[in-house]
């Protein structure tokens, strides 16, 4: 599947900003699933600097700065993704068997065990601290030796259906704890709370911002701007790391894989959750792969306006042409 992603952010001042720095996550990676075909950053005003890194996890961002006053400031990411159905995991082990205390100890600490990566998902993080909250939420869903895809799934089920989603119950900041116990939220939310669960039992997991292509109602037109940046959950699936050849002494290789869970909506895949999902960023929550944030001087007050419009190319012109 095609699809073409416009997320345009507007920031009108209520006096002027004489400087200000920025640092944006708005192209997307490219992975098994996906591929970015095309894409463009358009910043209004023009940056005074502007250079475009990879980050710890693995995305891009770009980081800009403003040097001259202004009252309002654009931006604009425009992307081609083509997206591909969730794959079948991959030939060899039997990953539908591995259960879930099988993955909790793979990464129970062991002197002198060989370090996997995915560990650094397994900690606590700014947005989702370890809290017993999540771990008694979580526990009907995690029954002895079930196989750790299935007892994921029943927890997102249990988000899916327990919790509900309302447009503007939650902020940005709002603690995971606070969502879990108010017992609704966002898509930020459900994934911080699915995270909490996960790492609370010893499951390493990741946050993934993107965008999913909403349907409407049947015989409605897709509104634009209508669409939002959306937020799931990838779980590891680890296989015991195996040598390998070095020049000193014996080198370890960690084997495993991802898989994504959206407790938002329900769906879960290898590689994405659905062709039309796509993936933005990974890191360890919404901290690490905020669309944007920055510093300014000046300009205290201001309003934002943030729209996302995700559709085939086909309808694209036409959407924003209304």
């Amino acid at each position: 599947m095609l699809l073409r992603i416009l997320h345009r952010t507007v920031y009108d001042y209520h006096g002027s900003v004489n400087m200000a720095q920025h640092m944006v996550h708005l192209t997307p990676v490219n992975t098994g699933s996906q591929t970015l075909l095309e894409h463009a950053l358009r910043i209004h005003p023009e940056p005074a600097a502007r250079n475009q890194t990879v980050d710890a996890f693995g995305n891009l961002r770009t980081f800009f700065s403003q040097q001259a006053p202004h009252h309002t400031l654009t931006v604009e990411a425009e992307s081609l993704v083509e997206t591909s159905e969730p794959l079948p995991l991959p030939d060899g082990p039997d990953w539908e068997a591995l259960s879930w205390e099988q993955v909790r100890e793979h990464f129970r600490y062991r002197a002198k065990a060989p370090y996997d990566p995915a560990a650094e998902f397994l900690f606590a993080s700014p947005y989702v601290p370890r809290d017993d909250a999540f771990t008694a939420f979580a526990r009907p869903a995690f029954e002895p030796d079930l196989p750790v895809l299935d007892a994921v799934r029943a927890l997102m089920e249990r988000i899916h259906t327990e919790m509900t989603y309302e447009t503007a119950s939650t902020e940005v900041n709002t603690p995971a704890l606070e969502a879990l116990e108010q017992g609704k939220g966002v898509c930020q939310d459900f994934a911080h709370i699915m995270l909490g669960c996960l790492r609370s039992l010893g499951l390493p997991a990741m946050y993934v911002s993107g965008y999913l292509l909403t349907q409407p109602p049947p015989g409605k037109p897709r509104l634009v701007g209508a669409d939002a940046s959306h937020a799931w959950v990838s779980l590891y699936l680890p296989l015991p790391p195996v040598e390998t050849a070095s020049d000193s002494e014996a080198a370890f290789e960690p084997r495993g894989t991802w898989f994504d869970f959206d407790p938002t909506n329900n769906r879960c895949g290898w590689g994405s959750p659905g062709e039309d999902y796509v993936t933005l960023a990974t890191g360890r929550d919404f901290g690490d792969v905020s669309p944007m944030r920055g510093v300014m001087q000046g300009g205290s007050k201001h309003t934002l306006k943030v729209g996302v419009t995700v559709a085939p190319p086909d309808e694209f012109a036409a959407l924003l042409r209304r």
